[in-house]
């Protein structure tokens, strides 16, 4: 029995929403680099124990907790922008 999401990939390449397309493409952009960068895929890295669950789950928190200073950072930027619009 395969658990949903980790069957085979059914994707024809075709989208019905843009939005999901330029996101997808985002994603392949991102693999590249990555691949460029480590020479490895996430697959291989996984697949060959390369790395452990314990990693991977340090590597998420650490992207969460930078994503969370992104979005301050972008909150208070914009605050900023209304903030000078307003005084206008």
């Amino acid at each position: 029995m395969e658990a949903k999401g980790f069957g085979r990939n059914d994707y024809n390449g075709e989208f019905r929403d843009p939005v999901v397309k330029r996101v997808v493409q985002k994603f392949k952009e991102r693999s590249d680099e990555g691949f460029k960068k480590y020479g490895t895929t996430l697959d291989e890295e996984r697949t060959t124990k390369m790395k452990g669950l314990m990693k991977y789950l340090v590597d998420i928190q650490e992207e969460l907790m930078d994503a969370i200073l992104y979005i301050q950072t972008a909150q208070e930027e914009l605050k900023d922008t209304l903030d000078e619009i307003s005084e206008e």
